[in-house]
This record gives C-alpha cells, structure tokens and sequence, in this order.
C-alpha cells in the first residue's frame, strides 16, 4: 500500500510566509506604540505630575507642626507695657508607638491599648509626675498621674496622631534643666518656649486695648474664617498655620492689629508613619516674635479720665443738682482728641474691669456675668458696654451740642446772616395750623439773641425757627438729605474711621419721617438734637472738626509700630478723611464765640476755650430721662484738644458731663501742656530751681562761718 503526501503549492508557501511577516510587522507596530506611550506617561508623571505627587508623598511622609510665636505687646504712649507676654517653658511629648499601640481581641473583636502600651504610659505618668513633684514650684499646681494620662489624649479625641500633646507648661528652671539632660529617656519629649498674655492692673483702656481668645474659639469673627480657609491650602506658608490652642485677638487693638502682634509661628517638621503617627523630628524652624504696638494713648491722661468719670458718678449720687440726686448714673464715657494730629490720648468707657479674665481660656460663670454688660467699648458701641440705671446705653441723642453745627447749616444756607437778630420769645411753633410747639429748656425767655448768642444760651426755639422749619421750607422733604449730608460732612452718622472693630455708626433718626409726624417735625426735632445719637468717639471727632473749620481727620490710636529689636517698621500721622472748605470765615468766628456757655467746673480754668453742653432726653421705663453731653477744644484760638462726654441719666450736661472734662484738659496740661509747654516740666525746673537755691543757700552760711 503506497501513501502519498500531498505537498503544498508554490503559491501557498507565498501566501504562507505574507501572513507570518504581516504577523510580525502587527507585533513590531505594536510594540513600538505601547513603547512610546509608556515613554509619554513617564515624561508626564516626571515633569508634569511630578512636583504635585512630591507633595502628597512628603505630605504623607511628614507633617507641619505649629511652634506659637511669642506676642507683641501693646504700650501706652509712654512706653508702658499695656498688654503683654512673658515667656515661659513648656512640656510636650509627641506620641510613638510605645504608648500607642493596640491589639485585637480575637472573641470580641475589640481593639485596646497592648498590656505593654498601657504599662508604658503609666510608666512615663508616675516618672513625670515624680519629676514634677521633685523639681517643680513647691507651691505650683500639682498634676496626677490621671491628668497627664488625660494630657497624652492616646485615643486622639482632641489632637491628631502626630499632635504634640502639652503636658505641663509654666515649668521651673530645675525642670527644663532635668528634662532637657534626661532627654534621651522620655521618646517623644520636647521643651517648648510659649507666652502667657498679661494685662496692666491698672487696668488702662481695657476695652480699647481689648482682649485675647483661643484660636479654636474665635470661629465667629470673619478674619478667622478666613484663615481657616488659607490653613486648608496645601500651599500655605507653614508659618501662617495657627494651633487650636493660640490665643488670638478678639476685640479692640487685639484684633485690629492681629496679624501685626502675632508674629508667625514656628514649626516642627515630623516624619509619620502610615498609621499617621510620629516617628521623629526632622526639622524646627524657630518663631518669629510678633511686632510691638505703640498707643497714642497717654497712661496717665487715661487714669485720670477714668477716675474722673468714677469720681463724678459718685458725686452725682450724693449731691442734688437742679433740685436732685442722680442714683441712675452708673456709667460714663470720654474720649480726648489732638485738633492737629488726631492723637487720641484718652477713651475710657466706664465701668471697665480687669481683661487678665480672659487669659486662662474660658470664663467661670460668676466672672462672664459680673463683665458681660461692661466688657465692650462704650465709646464706639452701646452693646455689652453699660447700661444706666434705667437701661439706657452708651449712644445717646446729642442733645444741644448739634446747635453750632445746626447755626453753621443756618448761615451756610442764607437763612440769617452773623448780625441778623432773633427774638426769642421761649416757644416755637410748627406743623398743620402751627399746633406743634418746642420750648426753650426750663421754659426761659431770652428775648433778642443773634446767631452766637443763640449758641451760648442754647436756644431751642432759635434752632427750630430760624434752621428746622427754614430747611423745611426751602426743600420741602429733600431738606432731611441736605441735613443728612451735613451731619455726615461733620462725622455724625459714619464711621469715624478709627479702625476699631465693631464700631457704631450712629443712630439716625430724622429720616423716619412717620415716626417725627412728618418731614418737617423730623427737622425741628433734629435743628435742637433730638433726632440723632452718636457714640462719644463720633462726638470727639465732631468736635476736632469744628476746631478745624471743617477738616475731619482720622482717630489715631496707635502712633508708631515696632519689632522685637525696637526698630520702628511703620509710624502713623495725621490722615485728612473730609475737608468742608465752603464756609465763610465769618461763620466760623460766629460759632465759636458763641460756644462760651457758664460751666461752673471751668471756673478757674486758665485758657480761654470752645464749648457746648447738652442734656439730651430720652424715653426710658416711662419717663424721660436727662442725659449729660459735654464737647469742648482748648485753647478757642489755635486749639490743641478736643473732648467729648457722655453721662447716661445724669442730668444737665454742664453739672454732670463738664467737671469730667475739666480734669481731663488739666490731666493734658500737665503731660503736654494746651499751650504746648507740659505744667509737670515747669514744675521739675522750679523744684530744680529751688533745690539749687537751697544749695546756694547752704554754700554762703559755709562760708560766712
């Protein structure tokens, strides 16, 4: 039997060897293509994704811990240290492994901390409480095992992993030393430089100076939201980043120059590991001591305004003024203002009360009740900063320290020239059929008056005949915006610009025209100052533009700011906000010489100066209740301070308001002197002249014997 093997055509060996080098060219094609994309991919993560996931590998490999800064402080303009931060060592211990580490019940399914762990921890609580007992302040805080176990926080309900945990701060120069030599045998410990905030027990312009709260509490304000934002960014400065634990500013000039006194913090650069614990540090870079803040305020101008308004309060409760005591005067407010350079030297805002409160980081309920009515600054806001004894606050109507601006309006608009006359005959009347009326204070008569005259006997009935009811007339209801733009013109109804946080901008009520019974009652009321209230900062300001015919300049609190070194980094001057240059000179000569009302506290004094008192009266629990307003710049002539006070309920401003202002312009003429020489330099030549006398003395009976 043959068997034949059929063999395969010439033309099938061709189309044979065509598939296997197209096989081999599909291969080759591919290759090169994956090859080239992974070449792509690979040049991508190098140069494009590159420096990003270096980030997230650094970010996993290590974190940024906070070192705080050490505080600026806040001076009088003395230099007297207001607020501060005195520097202290503190404990801290960074968790690892040792102390941390958990293992897994095999019936239960629960985790908990490994015998070894938990003897670990309480090895190192019973060690450091040892040392505590035996190197610390004998008469200090004395801390428990508990306590430091609570401090160590190992199931990370307060702290992440990598978290420090402080563990005592305040320790005694015998502890650091311990430590720091046993070093070695505490894994995780680190000494710590922080600051305690302190406050002057003299307690100097505590609510302008402000006060300080955790970071972690301060959510609320808008600053701090804002840095919470910037903390989320993976590219923040370390630097910028803030600790739950931080005190920041939270009021006044804390707050206002946060950013300045803080400084920028320090930080630990630590490796963790995956478990996002410490495994050690890399890296410290050391904090930068926050900048210094100079106060335009003077110390002792500011005790003395203080105790002033104290002292007046307390005279007003015991001696009887147009017929009565004042027992519902319970607080007051002042403030003391440079005409040339805005300098404010004094802002008191009484009662105040001792701002070291807020230093321990919370507040016991029985001291957050005795400060919650008083703890903000009266002078710039009614909330939380006193009320009188009928309820009323800080910002009160002005009362008729409006009526040389009121007369300024009048002469401005053509409604009486400085010689026109006036009959005052004690009563205006206005409205529907003129069935409306306002009387002049005490229902006096005062017969013919010109503008001045008006001023200086505090006419009602003048301001609303001879402004009111002429504004009414020749705008009709528009005449409520051009009194508007007057009152702003002059810092009444706008910020002041002072820069103070929370700042009032006034209560205006002359454009509630339905309340007043119609636009032409709102003005009445308005011309004599009965339609608009003002905080004492506004009215000081008022004041300095009145004093400077019409420029209103810029509240100066802080004169100058410094560094850690005393090197001055930034100074403050004199900041024009507004310039009314449209008044005739003549208006103003008639102005201020009609501010020259009887002030019985001004007796004696030894300047001739600008003044007007007011009694503004408001509806409080069903009565009406007399406010004291006084605003004054000395001297008349080339004035160098304006003052502006406020005595809620107690009474007459000339019998309530004044004698406050008095002590103040006699506390500025002593510091700096109204005529600028200070009266305490003149007092140290004659004590120095007579003490060289004396000497003289002495060397002539030498020798004559």
């Amino acid at each position: 039997m043959s068997v034949f093997r059929k063999q395969a055509s010439p033309q099938d060996e061709k189309d044979s060897k065509s598939s296997l080098g197209l096989r081999l060219n599909v291969f080759f094609f591919s290759t090169f293509i994956i090859f080239c994309v992974i070449i792509i991919r690979l040049a991508v993560v190098q140069f494009v994704e590159g420096p990003n996931l270096k980030e997230v590998e650094t970010s996993r490999d290590t974190k940024n811990v906070p070192l705080a800064a050490i505080r600026g402080s806040i001076r009088a303009a003395g230099g007297e240290e207001i607020a501060y931060s005195s520097s202290v060592q503190s404990l801290y211990i960074t968790l690892t492994k040792e102390y941390t580490a958990k293992s897994k019940d095999k019936k239960t399914g629960e985790t908990s901390f490994t015998p070894e762990a938990r003897a670990n921890t309480y090895a190192l609580a019973n060690n450091l409480v040892e040392n505590f007992n035996k190197y610390g302040d004998p008469n200090g805080e004395k801390l428990t095992v508990n306590n430091v176990i609570n401090s160590l926080d190992r199931d990370f309900k307060k702290y992440s992993g990598f978290m420090a945990r402080r563990i005592k701060a305040g320790l005694t120069p015998k502890e650091v030393a311990y430590f720091m030599e046993h070093k070695e045998e505490y894994p995780g410990l680190e000494v710590v430089e922080e600051s305690n905030r302190h406050y002057n027990k003299d307690t100097v312009a505590v609510q302008t100076v402000g006060y300080i709260k955790p970071f972690k509490s301060s959510g609320s304000l808008d600053i701090y939201k804002n840095i919470q934002n910037a903390m989320k960014n993976i590219d923040n400065d370390p630097g910028l980043t803030y600790k739950d634990d931080e005190f920041v500013g939270f009021d006044g000039l804390e707050l206002q120059y946060q950013r300045e006194l803080r400084g920028k913090n320090g930080y630990q650069v630590i490796s963790v590991n995956p478990q996002n614990m410490a495994e050690k540090v890399e890296d410290v870079v050391p904090p930068v001591k926050g900048n210094d803040i100079w106060m335009t305020i003077n110390k002792n101008i500011q005790l003395k305004t203080e105790q002033a308004i104290t002292e007046q309060i307390s005279w007003l409760h015991s001696h009887s003024v147009q017929g009565k005591t004042h027992p519902d005067a319970v607080t007051g407010y002042a403030v003391a203002m440079e005409v040339d350079t805005g300098n404010v030297v004094a802002m008191a805002s009484m009662p105040d009360y001792d701002t070291n409160v807020w230093t321990k980081g919370s507040l016991p309920t029985d001291v957050w009740k005795s400060i919650m009515s008083n703890y903000q600054n009266g002078t710039i806001n009614p909330i939380s900063s006193g009320v009188s004894g009928h309820g009323l606050q800080s910002v009160l109507l002005l009362g008729s320290t409006i009526k040389p601006l009121s007369v300024l309006i009048g002469l401005k608009e053509g409604f009486f020239s400085t010689s026109d006359t006036y009959q005052d005959k004690g009563i205006a009347f206005f409205g529907k059929n003129d069935k409306s009326s306002v009387r002049n204070a005490s229902g006096h008569v005062y017969g013919s008056m010109d503008p001045s005259r008006a001023i200086e006997k505090s006419s009602n009935v003048f301001m609303v005949d001879m402004v009111g009811k002429k504004l009414y007339d020749k705008y009709g209801s528009k005449g409520i915006e051009v009194w508007d733009k007057y009152m702003k013109e002059f810092g009444l109804g706008v910020s002041t610009q002072s820069g103070l946080p929370r700042e009032f901008l006034g209560q205006i009520n002359y454009t509630n025209t339905k309340a007043a019974g119609s636009a032409q009652a709102a003005l009445v009321y308005a011309s004599f100052g009965q339609q608009g209230s003002y905080t004492t900062l506004q009215l000081a300001q008022y004041a300095s533009t009145l004093a400077n015919e019409g420029v209103r300049i810029k509240p100066q609190l802080v004169s100058k700011i410094t560094d850690s070194d005393g090197k001055v980094v930034k100074t403050f001057g004199r900041e024009v906000i507004d310039e009314v240059t449209n008044f005739d000179p003549s208006f103003w000569r008639e102005i201020k010489k009609g501010m020259s009302s009887d002030v019985t506290a001004f007796s004696d004094f030894p300047y001739d100066f600008a003044r007007k008192t007011g009694t503004s009266q408001q509806s409080a629990k069903g009565d009406l209740r007399d406010n004291g307003v006084f605003i004054a710049f000395a001297p008349r002539e080339n004035p160098k301070l304006a003052v502006a006070v406020v005595i809620p309920e107690g009474g007459f401003g000339s019998n309530s308001a004044a004698p406050v202002a008095r002590k103040i312009f006699d506390a500025y003429d002593w510091e700096y002197g109204l005529d600028g020489v200070p009266k305490k330099s003149l007092k140290a030549e004659d004590a120095k002249d007579g003490a060289a006398a004396g000497k003289d003395s002495e060397n002539t009976a030498t020798t004559n014997n």
